[in-house]
């Protein structure tokens, strides 16, 4: 045996008898194996030097290496599972750690997502969209869109795409409404809601990007509109935004009091029809009358149910001025446009008698008053001759009814009043006042 292998020998020997297993940082706790589970020691080699059958021939190399190592490893046996009990432990960490390594590698999987058209490609042990939408902070509202849908399961290589919702606030030919869209552009918005952009009018240009908090949108699109004007029809395409302006492009433009069927400034509809209405107008002015007012007041002085006229009312006078128009050759009803008034009205004042009257007089009391009124107005207390100067039951002109106290005319007068004022007539001058029907009197 040469001086290397002895050394080499008494190393391994002292290898075999440390009890001391070396520092191992994965190992978690100590590993016993019972006997009966260690490999057992082969048999010693027969020094007889007969071969054993099927080992190389005698005298060879190969013997002699062969007795040698056998002649080395007589001492092994009784060291062998002390090694085993060290060495064991060390394998199974080392298989552990080979088995996670290859359940890592089996989990982890590369996911190409794409947020908002931005795509990148990651490695994640999700199972599903939802863990991945987790584990990236990807919150979802009811607006977004999440394809595969959340809840699919997911495998290496595949691809998420999340599009979040934007609010538009738009406009769309005068109409303003609120509405979500997952496009990243002005044009991509257009064609998810189905708004026909061609020859429209938009406020904002097609390739602006829509920002994560929207924008305001207006578009008109292209119409169709009839106008009937000076005798002729003219049909327009426009996206103008008022009445107006689509007949300037039609080359009708309003002038002076010209106008439309509709309010010029309202928003032209596909299909309509609006008539030009050509205006000529000019203005009239005259005076009218105004009427006075009737003022009535109590008055003491004047017995119950008399009325006395203290001043008399005059009507005052205004100035009207009125707006004639003539709407396509057609005169249309004066319109009043201004009234100033020139002289103010002087109110009437009459004065309503609250005195109460006496119904008897002496001396002609006992007399048929009512014959009397029976002959000479056919007891109507509101009669008036066919002259106009007689009136009443009575038939009193109106100087006698004055001088009698009486105030107005007699035939306004109660019927009691002039009864009484008849009676003070007769004390003083008898059944003459009545010469045809004086006698009925006395009946």
């Amino acid at each position: 045996m040469s001086h290397s292998q002895s050394s080499h020998r008494a190393a391994r020997s002292r290898r075999g008898r440390s009890t001391t297993p070396p520092k191992n940082p994965y190992e978690l706790k100590t590993l016993t194996v019972p006997r009966g589970l260690l490999p057992r020691q082969a048999a010693a080699p027969e020094t007889s030097g007969t071969p054993a059958t099927g080992g190389p021939p005698p005298g060879s190399r190969a013997a002699a290496r062969r007795a040698a190592g056998a002649t080395g490893r007589r001492r092994r046996p009784a060291e062998r599972p002390e090694t085993l009990r060290r060495l064991l432990p060390r394998a199974l960490v080392v298989a552990f750690l080979a088995g996670g390594t290859t359940a890592f590698i089996a989990h982890d999987k590369a996911i190409r997502l794409s947020v908002d058209g931005d795509p990148r490609t990651l490695h994640t042990f999700a199972d599903d969209v939802d863990d991945l939408l987790e584990a990236e902070h990807q919150d979802i509202g009811r607006h977004d869109i999440v394809a595969p849908a959340p809840g699919t399961a997911l495998t290496s290589g595949d691809e998420v795409v999340i599009r979040h919702g934007r609010p538009v606030v738009l406009t769309l030919d005068g109409e303003r409404r609120q509405v979500w869209t997952t496009a990243e552009t002005v044009d991509g918005a257009l064609r998810q809601l189905g708004v026909r952009a061609e020859g429209a009018y938009l406020s904002s240009s097609r390739s602006r990007r829509i920002g994560p908090h929207g924008l305001e949108l207006a578009v008109r699109t292209e119409r169709s509109v009839v106008f009937i004007a000076d005798g002729r029809e003219y049909r327009v395409r426009t996206n103008a935004a008022t009445v107006r302006e689509a007949l300037e492009e039609a080359g009708l433009a309003l002038r002076d009091e010209d106008t439309t069927s509709v309010p010029p400034d309202s928003f032209p509809r596909e299909g309509q029809t609006v008539s030009v209405l050509r205006i000529t107008g000019s203005r009239k002015v005259r005076e009218e009358p105004v009427p006075f007012r009737t003022v009535k007041r109590s008055d003491p002085q004047l017995t119950r149910g008399t009325e006395a006229v203290v001043q008399q009312g005059r009507p005052g006078v205004r100035r009207v001025t009125y707006r004639l128009r003539t709407v396509n050759g057609v005169k249309q009803k004066p319109r009043r446009v201004a009234t100033d008034v020139v002289r103010a009205p002087r109110p009437q004042i009459v004065h309503i008698g609250t005195k109460e009257l006496p119904t008897s007089v002496g001396g002609a009391d006992h007399l048929a008053w009512g014959s009397l009124a029976q002959c000479e107005a056919g007891g109507r207390p509101n009669a008036v001759d066919a002259s106009g100067t007689y009136g009443g039951l009575y038939q009193f002109d109106v100087g006698t009814w004055h001088r009698l106290g009486g105030s107005g005319r007699p035939q306004d007068a109660p019927a009691q009043e002039q009864t009484y004022r008849a009676k003070k007539l007769y004390v003083t001058r008898g059944a003459s006042p009545w010469p045809v029907c004086g006698r009925k009197l006395h009946q």
